[in-house]
């Protein structure tokens, strides 16, 4: 009789046990669904644009047309790559490897010389006039200084390049 009652006990704490475990009646036991795949980007082909150092606004193509001190091109981030002296004036090619862009300067000249720059893709070109001894050109978009090309015509007809 003792191990019925046993027995009888260990089932009793068994069902118990099972009833206080099991979900109420009043809430539907809910399954959680699985989580959802979220596709991925696919990877980009171009390398992204390297960030210009503070002060220069632009860079290649922005670049175009634009006065190479006021967007920050000049000063320490410009070069002078190639010259040419054309009578007593001497010309240059002034490239931003920064801004991947060159200008034209003129220096040592006189009213009526003119300064002009070619080169990019699109072969641009910017024209500069003289004001007081030295003139320089807008920008061109270029992607190496070789890509460059200046030339000055003075008053007097004379003509030179840089090579």
């Amino acid at each position: 009789m003792i191990k019925l009652a046993v027995g009888a006990a260990g089932a009793l704490v068994v069902i118990v046990g099972a009833v206080m475990l099991a979900p109420s009646g009043d809430e539907p036991a809910k399954a959680t669904p699985p989580p959802k795949a979220t596709p991925t980007p696919a990877p980009s082909t171009e390398a992204p644009a390297p960030e210009l150092p503070v002060g220069v606004e632009c860079r290649g193509a922005d670049c175009a047309g634009q006065n190479p001190d006021e967007m920050g091109c000049g000063g320490d981030y410009a070069r002078t790559v190639s010259t040419a002296q054309v009578g007593g004036a001497r010309v240059e090619v002034r490239y931003s490897e920064v801004c991947s862009a060159a200008w034209a300067r003129l220096t040592e000249a006189g009213a009526g010389d003119t300064v002009t720059i070619t080169g990019g893709a699109a072969a641009d070109e910017q024209n500069g006039a003289v004001a007081v001894t030295e003139a320089y050109t807008p920008m061109v978009a270029v992607k190496k200084a070789a890509d460059a090309k200046a030339c000055a015509t003075l008053a007097s007809g004379t003509e030179g390049c840089t090579a």
